[in-house]
């Protein structure tokens, strides 16, 4: 696991922790506001645990983790996004935009084929086209950082079409 990953975990179960921590505690009997006994908690009602709402931290905890995992793909030569991935960096700008506090890194990459320094300034290309749209998209530009892997980082070695497709792609760390 990355280290990124076992902070993330590190941190959720702390706020489990906490949430265990205060439902074993001894319940309070009273009566409310309106002269009803009950035992304090409302039926439904979402846990708070200091300031944050442990709902609302695992979702946010979720989709940041899932959030690098997606990849956007590209044609052989090309730098052009297609219908898929335009639908899919919208979702991210929407994301990005309710989660202000976090920055990405685009990751360009390349198939093997072709020359070393043209496959960096490809994928270069091929990060820089996707923060122009997030950016276009409203996304603060401050938060995207973009590098240029070429053809170093692989995810499948493969010397055929299907291994090169899977290779030509953005990600995001």
């Amino acid at each position: 696991m990355t280290r990124k990953t076992l902070i993330n975990l590190a941190y959720l179960l702390a706020v489990l922790g906490l949430v265990f921590t205060v439902s074993c505690s001894k319940k309070m009997f009273g009566t409310g506001p309106d002269g009803t006994a009950g035992s304090g908690v409302t039926k439904g009602a979402n846990v708070t645990v200091g300031s944050q709402n442990v709902a609302e931290e695992y979702r946010h905890l979720a989709a940041t983790e899932r959030f690098p995992g997606e990849k956007l793909f590209f044609q052989f030569d090309s730098s052009m996004l297609l219908g898929e991935a335009r639908e899919n960096l919208r979702r991210k700008a929407k994301w990005l935009l309710t989660h202000s506090d976090l920055s990405v890194v685009i990751e360009g990459h390349c198939d093997e084929r072709g020359m070393n320094a043209y496959n960096i300034a490809l994928g270069d290309q091929r990060a820089k086209r996707v923060k122009e749209y997030l950016t276009n998209l409203g996304v603060d530009p401050k938060r995207l950082a973009t590098i240029s892997y070429g053809e170093e980082r692989p995810l499948d070695a493969g010397k055929n079409e299907e291994a090169w497709a899977k290779n030509r792609r953005v990600q995001f760390e």
